[in-house]
């Protein structure tokens, strides 16, 4: 099932071959959306008609400009969205040493903002030459002089693709962290890669692939609520993991390598007193901020009223006294920081936009969003986040947001579990089974139930992650082809096993570096926003900011009374005291009671009923945990959420019977 067709009524090719120009520019351009085909067969030329065709797919990445690159054995193609030298940077750009001028071609989506210091280097140690003045040469030259090493040295966000007409090699690299996104295929035709995966769905014939689902994956997906890298939904397509590049040379396979291994080494800060800690924290995030406020258009700033966002946007209007703050919320007490976001965008002085979203726009909305994630994800709060987005591109185009302040600084509630389980580690194992084994006795929902079995696990088992819904039992009831084998530990025994001797809070906040942050918060960060052309930096995720916040001793990240605690001592001063303890909240969503009530009850039964995953779910049982959730029997919001979210992308991507409303994107042009 072909899956773009009905998206965009036409795309805007600007040329068939681009090499860079303009050699006085100022800072280049990236594309923001990847895709490219290395044949087995040097067959690129012919292949042309069917990058350009799958580039519609990933419109919305880039609406400014779209294009193809070949020689004979690959092609590029790109989709632009102009954010720095808006007139004159094109990709992609063709770069080489004296003696051979056009030996490496890329194409790359992202911002490395120490490429001064990259190009300065390079000219003292090797006397590299460039013809632009940004940071594409600074990659390319790194990675002729320096080789796959390159990334070791940029601080940014990033998906690279380089080619190597030499050597015949291409390469691959994402970023630290995985801000950017990059899908693999690879078939008999030839390896594909790409920003969106619906475009590598599109080229299935071309690559030599079938369109089977994973059952693993979507077990996996159901536990999680996000599918985890490296997997897709989709047997045949994966992904380049977060920290790490690739490497393949036409008709062989693809090549992994993991560059970044975050650790966590506690040393000591700067001499001094404790202030001085909390001093070069604030630093560091200051200097993130002011680089990453570099661009040739306006920026603003997702403000939801918590710590994080109002940290970023209170940094970033001391180098834009214009900026403008954007939030969102519903009109139900509890499940809106509209007031409070409005409260601290005042009290910083940052001009404010506030989008009210109902519950048929969130109903309406979600089959869109769907086909924009390219696979599920189960959170809710990406519809409120696609609204903001959504209002926040009629503004701007690019915007600030705090995610991963929490994976780095120790800023969930969870982190604080090891405090209360201390104890638990004290008994011998015979007695922790026992209170494992008392926990079963005692009827669900009594007090001290919960704490006795948690209490009674190893790290390793209770904890994988923010967002476990269904119990085993609950899971093997609505899953079919439900197998006990595939687990968890699939995913995190191997990341365990690299945090094995630390503290249990520094192992949570490891582990959800390799699991929710970069499968559920940088998944719909990306897609979302680029869904709306809107460009989004996240300076918490900045290379600099964790050198600083992995030096955090465990007791100044958490707390008995609070998280973040080492952050929030360094954002005095700089953020409203109204905010600087407040307990997080983001962009919640009132699904408990919409799925129970008129809201969205009667659409989630439809949602049931005409699903064609009869072979997937028990669709008795589902439709029985919606009257369930109803009648108030049970809570079963997040479960019904994850399964509803699924049988929706199934009906686009698998039966073809849903049609997302995908519009041409009109965006104003002077931003």
């Amino acid at each position: 099932m072909r899956n773009c067709r009905f998206a965009f009524s036409t795309v805007s090719t600007v040329s068939s071959v681009l090499e860079y120009v303009v050699p006085n520019s100022e800072v280049c351009v990236h594309v923001c959306g990847l895709l490219g085909f290395l044949t087995a067969d040097r067959s690129a030329a012919a292949a042309v008609p069917a990058i350009e065709s799958a580039l519609h797919c990933q419109r919305h990445r880039g609406p400014d400009e779209s294009g193809t690159w070949n020689d004979e054995d690959l092609v590029f193609g790109f989709n632009r969205l102009s954010i720095i030298d808006i007139g004159h940077s094109h990709q992609p750009l063709t770069w080489g040493p004296a003696e051979s001028p056009k030996r490496y071609t890329m194409t790359f989506n992202g911002e490395i903002y120490n490429y001064l210091e990259l190009r300065a280097e390079l000219t003292k140690e090797h006397g590299a030459q460039f013809h632009t003045s940004g940071d594409t040469e600074a990659i390319v030259a790194g990675f002729h002089h320096w080789g796959p090493e390159v990334v070791r040295k940029l601080r940014g966000m990033f998906a690279i693709a380089i080619w190597d007409s030499q050597t015949r090699e291409l390469f691959l690299a994402r970023d630290q962290f995985g801000i950017k996104p990059m899908f693999l295929a690879t078939g008999p035709n030839g390896a594909a890669f790409a920003s969106e995966k619906k475009s590598l769905l599109e080229l299935a014939d071309t690559i030599g692939i079938g369109l089977e689902l994973d059952p693993r994956a979507t077990e996996h997906y159901m536990v999680l609520q996000y599918v985890p890298e490296p997997e897709t939904l989709h047997a045949d397509i994966t992904r380049l993991e977060s920290g790490s590049w690739a490497t393949v040379s036409p008709g062989g396979e693809v090549r992994q390598q993991r560059y970044f291994e975050p650790t966590f080494p506690v040393r000591p800060f700067a001499p001094g007193s404790e202030d001085a800690r909390y001093r070069e924290i604030a630093a560091a995030l200051e200097d993130s901020v002011a680089k990453h406020m570099r661009a040739d258009v306006t920026v603003g700033s997702f403000l939801s009223g918590g710590i994080d966002s109002t940290a970023i946007a209170a940094l970033a209007i001391r180098h834009n006294p214009d900026l403008i703050t954007f939030t969102t919320g519903f009109e139900r007490d509890g499940y809106s920081e509209v007031d409070v976001a409005a409260e601290s965008a005042e009290a910083i002085g940052a001009r404010h936009v506030v989008k009210v979203v109902s519950p048929r726009e969130f109903a309406d909305a979600i089959p869109e969003i769907i086909w924009y994630l390219d696979d599920p994800v189960a959170d809710p709060a990406l519809v409120p986040l696609y609204f903001v987005a959504k209002e926040a591109r009629k503004h701007v185009k690019v915007v600030l947001s705090g995610e991963g302040a929490d994976e780095l600084f120790g800023g969930y509630t969870i982190y604080r579990e090891p405090l209360s389980l201390a104890p638990f580690e004290k008994l011998p194992k015979a007695l922790r089974r026992g209170a494992g084994k008392l926990s079963e006795r005692i009827p669900e929902g009594t007090r001290g139930k919960s704490l006795l079995h948690r209490g009674s696990m190893p790290l390793e088992d209770r904890y994988y992650g923010n967002a476990r819904s269904f119990s085993d039992a609950q899971l093997k009831a609505v899953l079919r082809d439900y197998r006990q084998e595939w687990t968890h530990q699939d995913v995190t025994a191997p990341i365990y096993a690299k945090s094995e001797g630390w503290d249990p809070v520094t192992r949570m906040q490891h582990l959800d570096l390799f699991t929710w942050l970069r499968g559920d918060i940088l998944v719909k960060a990306d897609k979302i926003t680029m869904a709306n052309s809107l460009e989004l930096r996240v300076p918490f995720l900045d290379r600099e900011v964790f050198e600083v916040a992995q030096r955090v001793p465990v007791e100044q990240r958490i707390t008995k009374d609070t998280t973040k605690y080492a952050l929030r001592r360094a954002l005095e001063g700089i953020v409203p005291h109204h905010v600087l303890h407040r307990a997080k909240l983001g962009f919640p969503v009132p699904l408990r009671h919409w799925l129970a009530g008129t809201e969205l009850y009667d659409w989630a039964h439809e949602v049931i009923a005409e699903s064609g995953t009869d072979h997937i779910f028990d669709k008795a049982v589902a439709a029985q945990m919606l009257v369930d959730h109803k009648a108030g029997v049970i809570d079963n919001s997040r479960r019904l959420w994850t399964v509803l979210a699924f049988m929706i992308w199934h009906g686009i991507f698998v039966e073809g019977r849903i049609k997302p409303n995908i519009q041409e994107p009109v965006y104003p042009v002077n931003l």
